[in-house]
């Protein structure tokens, strides 16, 4: 009977400390765990998405080269469903059910700002692919990004409106309740009226909203010649070929969040005489860029968007400091993320700064024939 005892003690044992090390609890000491938060379902699904993959292209060629520090990486993946409060429940997960050592993500401004506390509290470094809205950073020491912030974007949005497009009068169409888009409108109007250009009114829209007559017939009414959607191409496709439908055929103006291919699938031949920022284009002659698109394009059988980019450049760079950290201890990985000085990535050389913020180019997309072109790198 004591046997028997003993060997139901030590078999309860295994599983307790089965089910620790299967939450996270231990784990494969042969690898490095890496969580990633992204939009795979929902209204942005396409940013999720090609973020993802440009991230396991980077895990996958790291892997193949021995991993880090002697180990491989190992990526954890939790959906969003492009919602706010899913990334808060998606990094607390990666976190303390996985004990992943760092986390990558998101595109979107508002999970990143919803999930940049948890890993600050908890001191997991956060290495933002895309989110541009400054606060994010602004949240701790341990948050980081890739990407340029909103200042510089819609600085650069507005000068090439006023510059080069010639724009003196301008309308502001902008999804109230997305920081990134109330910010980067914030940006664009600052500097656009220090330049001496003015904006002449202003209406609003929210995420998910699909009729946008009412505010496109009360911007038309004040005359614009040209018309600034920071917002992202779900809405700002339709948004566009609305105001096409109202005769509206004036320049219309937008930042990163119109960078999809669903933007010239949904608005079609509207889209011509638009124009956007965002972070690398396929078509830039650069020897780094084009080895990039040439590996994702043989390995998905698609061309790559920024988001693809700026997903695998995120990666090489988290795993870069992990190497140089010679570490997985959350401190020593924020550290060398600080030190990040000229990485060369796909989207540019990248420094990151004092505020955790990367210093690097924009590239200017133009719409012609419902063709995205290649039109200028902008230096910061």
């Amino acid at each position: 009977m004591r046997r028997l005892i003993a060997w139901l003690i030590l078999g309860a044992a295994l599983v307790v400390i089965g089910l620790w090390i299967g939450c996270g609890g231990g784990g494969n000491t042969s690898e490095i765990l890496i969580g990633e938060y992204s939009a795979m379902t929902g209204t942005t699904a396409t940013f999720g998405q090609s973020t993802h993959r440009g991230l396991m292209m980077a895990v996958d060629e790291i892997n193949a080269a021995g991993g880090v520090l002697g180990k491989k990486i190992h990526l954890l993946t939790e959906d969003t469903q492009s919602r706010p409060e899913e990334a808060a429940t998606a990094v607390t997960k990666l976190i303390t059910r996985d004990r992943v050592k760092a986390v990558i993500g998101e595109v979107s401004s508002s999970r990143s700002l919803a999930a940049a506390p948890i890993c600050q509290a908890n001191g997991v470094p956060m290495v933002s692919n895309a989110s541009t809205n400054p606060e994010v950073t602004k949240k701790g020491d341990y948050i980081f990004r890739v990407c340029y912030i909103d200042p510089f974007q819609g600085e650069v949005m507005a000068r090439f409106a006023f510059s080069t497009l010639g724009i003196r009068k301008a309308a502001i169409l902008k999804d109230i309740k997305n920081d990134y888009s109330v910010g980067l409108a914030q940006y664009f109007e600052e500097t656009f009226q220090k330049l001496g250009g003015e904006i002449i009114a202003t209406q609003a829209y929210s995420e998910g909203d699909i009729d946008f007559k009412a505010q496109l017939t009360a911007l038309k009414a004040t005359e614009p010649e040209a018309v600034i959607v920071p917002g992202y191409y779900t809405e700002a496709a339709l948004i566009v070929k609305q105001a096409r439908e109202l005769n509206m055929t004036m320049p219309f103006v937008g930042g990163d969040g119109w960078d999809s291919a669903k933007l010239v699938e949904i608005g079609g031949a509207s889209m011509n005489n638009t124009y956007y920022s965002t972070a690398y284009s396929a078509d830039d002659p650069d020897s780094v860029v084009q080895n990039f698109v040439h590996k994702y394009t043989a390995r998905y059988d698609d061309k790559p968007d920024a988001f693809a980019a700026l997903g695998y450049d995120a990666g090489l760079i988290l795993f870069d400091a992990v190497k140089r950290a010679g570490s997985t201890e959350g401190a020593k990985i924020r550290d060398a993320l600080t030190a990040t000085r000229d990485f060369r990535g796909v989207t540019g050389t990248i420094t990151i700064d004092s505020d955790r913020n990367a210093r690097k180019p924009i590239v200017i997309i133009a719409v012609v024939n419902g063709e995205m072109t290649y039109k200028e790198t902008i230096q910061p």
